[in-house]
């Protein structure tokens, strides 16, 4: 089967793509997954600059094992001890960077200078996170839920807590691009709702495909029959220790427990990006649980970045 380039330099966003791109991209995920000595080869001489403002474990490994797999290297590059944002502009360390690697990933607090950093840059940008979105872990969270529910469209995924979230926006942008039901219960309170703009592009998307985005301030609304139920750490690293117990007090409703988990669906998963706080935005007994897939979503971290790398970077 031949490789289908994606229309897009980069990968910023879900919303870059288009749904036949993401759907493609996500069955060639799983291709590589069911056959990966295949692809041992693919990027054979190709060397991958991984930028890391954030600590990270799924997402350094993830990209590093990926590009050895692949048959290629990957480069570490810690923020902390760079010049950047110091003795050297973005648009510096971006055109110094393309002349020696292939590809730049790039695990940053602020989405603006990934934009300028893509921007700069003449070699493909992967956003590996940042404060705003997290279309990787959201491609490989479709990948998992197409091996768990042997389908994408028609779905309904119930994300519980913290709505303004970079987790929450891809999977909003994916879901509507896949024909996923999706329904938001979070606080009404602005700090905790998805960004408007984020919310309306999906809103209009969905349309087109057939489903529906909600937002709520009912969890258990949002978990009646749902086939997934999702939720992400309530303290992101940008949240300051001051801030924990009030939102604690404002999220705990929203904690995905036993009793939500009964309202969904008989069959429903429980998904969780990692790192997740037991007792917190979720019980041991639902993430310990047997519907969790939250370590099949870490695997799939893996198959779904060699599928975008390859996509990237091979020519023809």
């Amino acid at each position: 089967m031949g490789i289908i380039m994606l229309s897009t330099k980069d990968f910023l966003s879900i919303a870059d793509l288009s749904s036949h791109e993401l759907s493609d991209l996500i069955s060639f995920s799983v291709r590589i997954k069911r056959k990966p000595r295949r692809y041992r080869r693919a990027l054979a001489g190709k060397n991958l600059l991984t930028l890391f403002a954030k600590p990270s474990l799924r997402t350094r490994l993830s990209f590093e094992v990926g590009m050895q797999q692949l048959g290629g290297h990957a480069i570490y590059y810690s923020i902390e001890e760079s010049t950047l944002g110091h003795k050297e502009t973005i648009s510096d360390f971006a055109n110094t960077a393309s002349r020696y690697v292939d590809a730049i990933m790039a695990r940053l607090y602020s989405h603006k200078e990934l934009l300028s950093l893509a921007k700069h840059s003449s070699v493909p940008v992967i956003n590996g996170l940042t404060d705003f979105s997290h279309p990787c872990q959201a491609l490989a969270d479709a990948v998992t839920m197409l091996e768990r529910k042997k389908k994408l469209a028609g779905l309904k995924l119930a994300y519980f807590g913290d709505g303004k979230n970079n987790t929450c926006h891809s999977l909003l942008e994916a879901c509507a691009k896949l024909g996923i039901h999706m329904t938001i219960a979070a606080p009404k309170h602005h700090e905790f709702q998805p960004d408007h703009t984020v919310l309306d592009t999906a809103k209009t998307e969905a349309l087109r495909n057939h489903c529906m985005i909600n937002v709520t301030t009912d969890a258990h609304s949002a978990a009646a029959n749902a086939d997934v139920l999702y939720t992400d750490a309530w303290m992101s690293y940008h949240v300051s220790t001051r801030e924990h117990a009030r939102r604690r007090k404002a999220l705990k409703h929203y904690q995905v427990n036993e009793e939500l988990l009964s309202l969904a669906a008989k069959d429903a998963i429980f998904m969780h990006c990692l790192p997740a706080k037991r007792g917190e935005e979720v019980t041991s007994e639902v993430i310990d649980g047997p519907q969790s897939a939250v370590f099949d979503q870490a695997e799939n971290r893996l198959h779904a970045q060699k599928a975008l790398l390859i996509r990237l970077l091979k020519e023809g």
